[in-house]
């Protein structure tokens, strides 16, 4: 009886003392020990609030029942701007102040920038005594850490992958073997040798060993290492420079052990691998990774496969490899797994060996040139899951028998072929597996007649963008309205009309994702009923949608992380409450629409907002300051609106917006100084403000900025001097043009590798071109017209060879024209049209393309089959033009059309001499103009090469001689001017482009004749003097140039 009161009472006392625990919350010198760690950790989010429990903070994990802390997550965490990392860039860790944590069994440190971890006080294994996974990735340890770490009896998993660790010779040592218990270990992108794999022997209990990025080479014997890691099952060398792997001696003998899983991407990239003998060495595991590899393998007999029986997975995606893989493959009975994305493959598919494999559940033959109809065997893989046939040239009426007979299949992509696909999918009537549809870039067909059909499966993805013409105005594929389960749906670019399909959101509450971008969808946003927790993602841009912004969108969609209505006729005010939207990273375009008033400031004081794009309304009154404030804004385009005043400034001793990237204030009515506080946002990546009425000097300060990028103050009243600091390290495109400077270009630019794009037309700078402009090895585009320029021109021009535009048009240069132009290649230049910029979204560094909304699917993992992926990217609207007189006008060149646009334009100067026939060379140049000069001498022959040139002026100087015939050939030629010159004889006979042009092409040339000209040849006077001749004459302008034609 006493034993059991006794009993009693030391429960109730445990009791007593667990709920005095729990009130309690973790251990005060636990939480103590957390603020001294929080001084190195200055992104650490912990509060010192008396009784806070600091098992809730983020990064604390404590067991549930003692409340000690086992586990803590710091990785990432020591932030802080570009000044202060100069002066302190690494971090020394006292492991001291770990030894609080008693219990700790998970540590991660990943990302911090840490150099060592200090001991002076106590040992590293006297602090992480009972520590079973420890992360260090991305930091800056070295070869002594391994020292450190390898008494860490208890640890079980040690990333060290991404750091400075040159060797694994300190894994050795007298005493006992280090880290007897550790089963995983990643030592990935380090520059470790094929000597460190002998340092590993003693990690016998080691499952998963990852070395990949690391500067193995040469042959590697791997039955020698798998003998010391005998319980190894996953290996990783990916990334390495290796040629061979030591072939296995004894064939029976299982030397591999019980490795089932060998990544081997991209380590075979001489063309000297045999895939085949790479198959053999590997036999008997299940998994084998070998993405960008070169094989040499010709695969002329299935029986070179036999002895890979034992291989489920195989994915051998962008490397090279022979077309007959497809019919040897099907040795590998085993096979379930078989990813051949992007390797090349061309012609029609066997029908052969893979329709062999009855066990296959994943096939991915995307991303090849295959081509002509799917074979019936295909009907053959009765087990397939997954099959992705996407980007490759395959064609056919329909779905094919085979394809249609496989109803396990619960993925399916059609994408980027030529196949007609019937709208009404009926071919999938009896796939009651499926969950994803992607059949993007095909052509959708009506049927002649619609059977009622109901589908037995519920997609979770279904994608249809850009499968109809202007021509073809199609309904939404009907299956759809008995769909309830759809987490993404794309209808994008299909010209489907009426109103916005809504019903689908009321039908499929668990939508993330509704993209009907380009169709003819009309009428008013009449938005779902009810709320949409789920949806992340809306884009109906570039419809014919009116009326106003419903103020109801933020309660209807909660958690929107993406809205693009860019593109419509939206019209009204924009809603204040997208500004209370919290989803991390909200991107917003509301672009070429007709949206007046001003920028909410509930909007401007989002915390959320990553990307606002309100190009193109109507949005008028001042700027609100706060918009410039914002700590989560990348990205803001408020171009192309009627915003007024001056730039707001701000006071610079409390301005934190460093995550500003891309800022376009263009096309306002803007005025007064470009405020200091812009030269502070340090990571500013691209800046324009042309085509408003700035005023003043352009800023020292713009020299700070060592991440810009794109540079655009055109069209504003700017004057003075450029900064001679200007030294455009970083800086690629440069638009100055149409202001008010003036000064010379002695000490500016000329000391750029990257600069592409020089603009400063229309200015007040004067002097000479300096020579020091052939530094600027990347420039493409040349643009130095009206200005006060004198001089000749440098020779130094001619080292640019990317160079594809110039115009120096409107100033004073004299001298001869230089033949040494003959040298510039002129070929397309991506660059030149290029103003990609790079910027840290939630999930990594995103690069802003071409479209906003999804654009990459990557539905199910291969194995998973449940994870639905979707990437996007967000357009840069900061799209680089070029302003170019040509054809007697001015264009603007943007995109496509500028990358391939190439010009000289020497027009409105004082040049003498002759016309350099070298260049008539530049057989890539679409535009020439020479016009308005003292030139002398003939038109050379040569031109007749130039097979790509639209405009051709020579008007206005003094040449001489005949029109050269051949020029008839050249057919591209659209305008034609040689008027106000002496040139004579008869004009080319008016054939192919010859014939379009009328006499202002030839007038005021005394002995010019014939049509169009209302001249006869027969009753024209010979000249009065004799022209001296040209060293560029040719046997038909010779003497015939100064004789009456009869």
């Amino acid at each position: 009886m006493e034993a059991k009161s006794l009993w009693v009472l030391l429960t109730t006392l445990l009791f007593i003392i667990q709920g005095w625990r729990q009130i309690e919350g973790c251990l005060e010198q636990e939480r103590i020990a957390l603020f001294q760690l929080k001084s190195f950790f200055n992104d650490s989010n912990w509060v010192d609030v008396k009784g806070s429990n600091c098992c809730e903070w983020e990064g604390v994990e404590c067991n549930v029942t003692t409340e000690r802390v086992i586990g803590l997550d710091l990785g990432f965490k020591r932030q802080w701007d570009n000044r202060e990392w100069i002066s302190d860039p690494y971090g020394y860790l006292n492991v001291s102040l770990f030894l609080p944590f008693e219990e700790l069994k998970s540590l991660d440190l990943s990302g911090n920038e840490i150099a060592d971890l200090v001991d002076n006080q106590v040992s590293v294994s006297s602090a992480f005594n009972k520590l079973e996974t420890l992360v260090l990735t991305q930091n800056y340890f070295n070869d002594s850490i391994l020292s450190k770490l390898k008494s860490l009896t208890n640890l079980k998993t040690l990333e060290l992958n991404f750091n400075s660790i040159k060797s694994l010779r300190q894994f050795q040592g007298e005493k006992a073997q280090p880290m007897i218990n550790l089963e995983v270990l990643n030592l990935d992108y380090n520059s470790l040798n094929n000597n460190d794999l002998a340092y590993l022997k003693g990690l016998s209990s080691l499952r998963s060993l990852s070395i990949g990025g690391n500067q193995l080479e040469g042959s590697v014997g791997i039955t020698e290492l798998l003998d010391t890691l005998s319980n190894l099952e996953e290996l990783d060398m990916s990334g390495n420079e290796l040629k061979e792997f030591v072939p296995i001696k004894n064939k029976e003998n299982e030397s591999l052990g019980k490795l089932k899983v060998a990544n081997l991407n991209g380590v075979f990239n001489n063309g000297t691998a045999s895939l085949i003998q790479l198959l053999e060495t590997f036999s008997s595991v299940n998994t084998i990774y070998l993405r960008g590899n070169y094989f040499n393998d010709t695969f002329s007999t299935q029986d070179e496969l036999q002895v890979s029986s034992k291989i489920e997975e195989l994915v051998l995606d962008q490397s090279s490899l022979n077309n007959n893989i497809l019919q040897s493959i099907g040795a590998l009975a085993s096979l379930k797994i078989l990813s051949l994305s992007g390797c090349g493959l061309s012609g029609t598919l066997p029908t052969q060996g893979w329709c062999d494999l009855r066990k296959f559940e994943v096939l991915d033959l995307s991303e090849n040139a295959l081509k002509g109809t799917l074979p019936s065997c295909l009907a053959n893989l009765s087990s397939l899951h997954y099959l992705d046939i996407s980007g490759n040239q395959f064609v056919g009426k329909g779905v094919s028998i085979g394809l249609a007979s496989l109803t396990l299949l619960r993925f399916i992509s059609l994408s980027r072929n030529l196949f007609e696909v019937p709208s009404i999918f009926i071919s999938f009537a009896n796939h009651s597996h499926l969950k994803v549809l992607s059949s993007n870039q095909n052509k959708l067909v009506e049927e002649p007649t619609i059977p009622k059909w109901v589908p037995k499966f519920q997609l979770k993805a279904f994608r249809l963008s850009n499968c109809t013409t202007k021509e073809l105005q199609t309904e939404i594929p009907k299956f759809l309205y008995y769909q309830n389960n759809l987490s993404i749906i794309d209808l994008s670019y299909n010209n489907f009309g009426g109103k916005v399909p809504f019903w689908l959101l009321e039908n499929n509450t668990r939508i993330e994702a509704f993209l009907m971008k380009g169709n003819s969808f009309m009428g008013h946003l009449n938005l779902p009923s009810h709320p949409n927790p789920n949806i992340s993602f809306v884009d109906i841009s570039d419809n014919k949608i009116q009326g106003p912004i419903p103020a109801n969108i933020c309660s209807i969609f909660p958690q929107l992380n993406g809205l693009n209505l860019a593109g419509n006729s939206l019209q009204g005010n924009i809603p204040p409450c997208l500004g209370s939207l919290t989803t991390w990273g909200l991107f917003l375009d509301l672009s070429h629409n007709q949206l007046s008033g001003g920028i909410p400031e509930m909007l401007a004081q989002s915390d959320s907002l990553r990307f606002l794009r309100l190009s193109n309304n109507h949005l008028s009154g001042k700027i609100t300051p706060t918009i410039f404030c914002s700590t989560s804004l990348r990205l803001l385009y408020l171009d192309g609106n009627n915003f007024d005043g001056n730039i707001p400034s701000i006071d610079i001793s409390t301005f934190l917006s460093y995550s500003l990237i891309d800022m376009d204030l263009s096309n306002n009515n803007l005025s007064g100084k470009l405020p200091r506080w812009i030269w502070n946002v340090s990571n500013l990546n691209a800046l324009a403000v042309s085509n408003n009425q700035l005023k003043g000097l352009i800023p020292m300060e713009l020299c700070y900025l060592d991440s810009l990028r794109i540079l655009d103050l055109s069209e504003n009243n700017f004057s003075g001097p450029i900064p001679s600091c200007f030294d455009a390290q970083s800086i690629r495109h440069l638009h100055l043009s149409k202001n008010r400077l003036s000064g010379t270009l002695t000490n500016a630019f000329f000391n750029s590798s990257s600069l592409v794009t020089l603009d400063l037309s229309e200015n007040q700078l004067s002097g000479e071109i300096p020579y020091q402009i052939g530094t600027l090895s990347a420039l493409s585009v040349l643009l130095l017209k009206a200005n006060y320029f004198v001089g000749e021109i440098p020779i130094e021009i001619c080292k640019l060879y990317s160079l594809s535009i110039i115009d120096l048009s409107q100033n004073k240069l004299f001298g001869l024209i230089p033949s040494c132009l003959s040298r510039l290649t002129l070929d397309p230049n991506d660059e030149k049209s290029s103003t990609k910029t790079y910027w840290e979204g939630s999930g990594g560094i995103f690069e802003p393309g071409n479209y906003f909304g999804v654009t990459e699917f990557e539905f199910f993992t291969l194995r998973g089959y449940e994870t639905l992926d979707v990437d996007f990217e967000i357009e840069n609207q900061m799209e680089e033009k070029v302003d170019y007189t040509t054809k007697r006008a001015s264009y603007t060149y943007k995109g496509n059309i500028l990358k391939y646009m190439s010009g000289i334009d020497l027009s409105c100067n004082r040049l003498t001499g002759e016309i350099p026939r070298e260049i008539g060379n530049l057989s890539e140049i679409r535009s020439l103009n020479l016009s308005h000069n003292n030139l002398t001498g003939h038109i050379p022959s040569t031109f007749s090469k130039l097979k790509q040139i639209e405009s051709l002026d020579l008007s206005h100087n003094n040449l001489i001689g005949r029109i050269p015939v051949h020029l008839t050939e050249l057919y591209t030629l659209a305008v034609f001017n040689v008027s106000h010159n002496n040139l004579s004889g008869s004009i080319p006979s008016p054939k192919a482009q010859f014939g379009t042009f009328d006499e202002s092409s030839y007038v005021e040339n005394p002995f010019l004749c014939g049509p169009p000209l209302h001249k006869n040849c027969s009753d024209l006077d010979s000249p009065p003097t004799t022209a001296p001749k040209s060293s560029n004459e040719e046997e038909e302008s010779g003497l015939m140039d100064n004789v009456l034609i009869r």
